[in-house]
Formats: structure tokens, sequence, C-alpha cells
């Protein structure tokens, strides 16, 4: 079996890029906290915004602090009745110049809201625009910003007491997702021949890793491949979806280590019964060195993420369609 090799060393490199600001990242969390917030708001774009959803996750089922998390286009339309005076908001681009999302940011700053920005170029629109900025550069994977940012704020409120721990042990966050990539590879490999031609997929997620299975159907099978495909969560699966299954419709199932896991395994059992062509991509299947069990709950993105790289590389060798080539994305005016 071919397989797509990848930089293991570059990965862990751009891992470090990151790590090395923790001590500033976690110095903008603690400015947050000691500051007071009324309301923390994830707003951006696409994937940016499904990378920040599980943030608001986890601050949902961790904690009773006030959280929003809105697309900015339809921020900008609909406004969010939650702001007020101390409201922090944070924003991510890679290119620091996603129209929405800029626009978003001059909006909340007229509305005095802080924000926090976390973006892939130095000396952006975005960047110029914000009271904080974190640049990631080449590092990867952005999530580690928002695990020591946000992960810090619940610490400091009394809502995660491991945080410190946890912390330590994302220094070797890289390294141990370099390693579920050479876990996942010959998986990846053989389920990317099976879907590069399929007319029709089915994408199937839930809490934190709806964002994903949203993200990656829309971003990479849809946007960067040109394959048909249907998102949907793991309870909505059952108010609809289910009906379009037989024996030969393609169906990927994400299954995280979160509270919601249940919900995965219940569409797992169903759809086993329904299709011949069911696949399932479980966290839980990845060994992850130097990472204690008890912190692989906040960890399903990017293990998931790293799976799916693997499958996207591979797609592309497999279809000879680049990942870059778009249609009409940043083609034309819309």
């Amino acid at each position: 079996m071919k397989l797509v090799t990848f930089d293991e060393n570059q990965i862990i490199a751009n891992g470090e890029v990151i790590y090395r600001q923790r001590e500033r990242i976690e110095a903008i969390a603690d400015s947050i906290v000691d500051n007071g917030f009324d309301l923390l708001l994830f707003t951006s774009s696409g994937g940016s915004q499904a990378m920040l959803d599980p943030f608001a996750f986890y601050l949902r089922h961790e904690s009773r602090l006030p959280v929003e998390n809105v697309l900015s286009a339809d921020l900008l339309t609909g406004g969010c009745n939650r702001l007020g005076e101390k409201t922090v908001a944070f924003l991510t681009s890679k290119s620091g110049d996603t129209g929405e999302t800029v626009e978003a940011a001059k909006w909340l700053k007229e509305q005095g809201v802080r924000l926090v920005s976390v973006v892939g170029k130095p000396d952006s629109v975005l960047e110029s625009l914000s009271d904080d900025t974190v640049v990631y550069g080449d590092g990867r994977p952005q999530e580690l910003v928002f695990y020591i940012l946000i992960g810090r704020i619940l610490y400091r409120n009394g809502c995660f007491a491991d945080y410190p721990a946890f912390a330590d042990e994302l220094k070797g966050l890289a390294y141990a997702l370099a390693q579920v990539r050479k876990q996942a590879d010959a998986k990846c490999r053989q389920y990317a021949e099976e879907i590069a031609h399929e007319g029709y997929n089915i994408w199937v997620g839930s809490g934190d890793l709806w964002p994903t299975a949203y993200s990656y159907s829309m971003c990479v099978l849809e946007e960067s491949q040109w394959l048909r495909t249907k998102s949907v969560s793991s309870p909505e699966f059952f108010h609809g979806t289910l009906e379009l299954l037989e024996d030969d419709v393609c169906v990927t199932l994400l299954l995280g280590e979160g509270p919601t896991r249940a919900q995965d395994e219940r569409v797992k059992e169903f759809a086993a019964r329904h299709t011949k062509k069911l696949t399932c991509f479980d966290t839980a299947d990845y060994d992850l060195p130097g990472i204690r069990p008890e912190f692989r709950r906040w960890l399903s993105p990017v293990v998931m993420a790293a799976v799916l790289q693997r499958v996207s590389k591979n797609l592309e060798d497999i279809t000879g369609h680049s990942l870059d080539i778009r249609h009409y994305y940043r083609k034309e005016s819309y």
C-alpha cells in the first residue's frame, strides 16, 4: 500500500513555535480574568470558527462562565444581545484578512469589546484591530493557543484545577500528534481510496467533534476536493438523515471521548445495520504518548485533525487534485 509521507520533525518544530509563547498567552488570560468580563465571545468564519467552537463547548460543560459562539457574518447581520461593557471576543484567521471576520472585528471594536486575535501572519489587518494578538506563523495545531488561553481562564476561575499539569504536558502535544498520524496512516490511505470517487458522503459527529465533522466535510471534501458531502450532528442524524441510508451510502462517523460520546455510539449501532459503507474514526483508538488519560477528553479535536490530515494528503495523491485548487473561493467577488 502506498503511503504519503510527512515530516515528523517539522510537525514537532511547528508545535514549539506556539508552545514557546505559553507565558505570554497565559498573561493575556490572566489580564482577562483580572480585568473581569461579562461575556466570552468566539467569532470567526468557516473553518476558523469550527476550530473555535470546541472551546465554547468546553466552557459550557466545565463552568458557568458566560459564553457565546457566533459566525462573524451572523454577528454582522444579527448582532449579539449579550454584549456588555466587559465583553472579550476571540477571533482567528490564518490570513488575518478574512472579510467577514475583519468586519466583525471593526464592529466589535466600535462596541468597546476587547479583541483577542490568533493569526497565522504577522502585521495583518486583524492584528491591527486587536488589543492582543498571538501569531502562530507555521505553528500547528492552532488549537494549542486556545488550550492554553481558555484552560488558564478556567483555572483562574476555579474550574480546571489540573490546568498547570495539563499545560505542562501540552509541550509534547505536537510529538504525540505525530505518533497519531503514524498510527492512522494505513487506515487513512485505504479510506481515501474508497471515498475518492464516491458520489455522496455523509459525515457525522457530536460535541467537540461536531465542528470537526462540519468543517472537514465543508473545507476539505467540498471546498478542496469537490466531493459532494453532507454533515449532520449525531443527535440530528435521527431527525431526517437516517432515511437516506442504504447499503451503498457512504457514512463516516467521528467518535470522541467527551460527554456526548453516547450520541455517536447510537449512530454507529444504527448505521452498521443499514449501510455497508460505514467508517468510524475513533479518537480512543490512538495512543497519545506523554499525555495522561484524564486529559484526553480535551484533545479529541486535535487528535481527529491529525488523523484526517492523513486522509487529506492521501486524497490529494489519489485524485491528483491539489488541496490548494479552488473554483471560486477567493477567486471572484461574492
